[in-house]
């Protein structure tokens, strides 16, 4: 290999961009344990049967949650460009407007 040639390889590779900010394997795996613990609880959340109706909202809430951490992690969500977060919170947000549209027009609120 030539001086030349060299020098163009080393500037080529200073130039390119270093692709940082991924989670790490250990990242994944608290991600994973989080996961399981948050199934668990919902586990738990439904065999007290005190809460009644109650069960419904704490359900939601710990399923979004958990739908928070695969987005942000699993589909690399919290490291990608902004772009790619507002246009998936779009589609979720205008799935879940059509869905109370439907509930509404069903007269499932009455």
């Amino acid at each position: 290999m030539t001086q030349q040639a060299h020098s163009a390889d080393a500037h080529h590779a200073e130039a390119a961009p270093v692709h940082t900010g991924h989670p790490t394997p250990g990242t994944y795996f608290k991600v994973a344990m989080a996961l399981t613990a948050i199934t668990a609880l919902e586990v738990v959340v439904y065999f007290f049967e005190w809460l009644s109706y109650g069960i419904i909202p704490i359900l939601v809430i710990l399923s979004l949650v958990k739908f928070a951490l695969v987005a942000m992690f699993y589909m690399h969500l919290r490291y990608d460009h902004k772009l790619f977060s507002t246009m998936f919170v779009a589609g979720l947000v205008l799935a879940l407007l059509v869905a109370f549209a439907l509930l509404a027009l069903f007269k499932w609120f009455i």
